[in-house]
């Protein structure tokens, strides 16, 4: 019986030094998951009107980006018509550059044939004088 009674005043010791540690660690752990939820209700909170202006934010990205898109076909558009332009240019330089090589020859052949006038008169007045 004595190791009974003994065992039994282990078994006792034990239990009241093992709720001595585990009453602290229950209560420090009730305080956790208090501040944890204060943390939560919080950051709901303060997330709440920042999720807000982001989606305010991201519309008005996405009307952005519809306008952008709209602007796309409008400047392709006015690139096609300045390469329509720089084609005419092309065009017309090509054009002045043939008239102007055709007056060059043509004003040479006028001036040959003055050129020529004058000897031919510079001839017969010698002859004829």
């Amino acid at each position: 019986m004595v190791v009974v009674s003994i065992a039994a005043v282990v078994i006792a010791v034990s239990v009241v030094i093992l709720v001595a540690f585990v009453v602290p660690t229950i209560v420090e752990v009730r305080r956790t998951a208090r501040a944890v939820q204060e943390l939560v209700r919080h950051a709901d909170e303060e997330l709440k009107p920042v999720l807000r202006d982001l989606g305010a934010a991201a519309a008005d990205l996405r009307t952005v980006a519809d306008v952008a898109a709209e602007r796309v076909d409008d400047l392709r558009e006015m690139m096609s018509a300045i390469g329509d332009t720089g084609r005419g240019l092309r065009t017309i330089s090509h054009v002045v550059g043939s008239v102007a090589a055709g007056l060059a020859r043509s004003s040479m052949w006028i001036t040959g044939a003055k050129v020529a006038c004058s000897i031919i008169k510079e001839r017969f007045s010698k002859k004829g004088g």
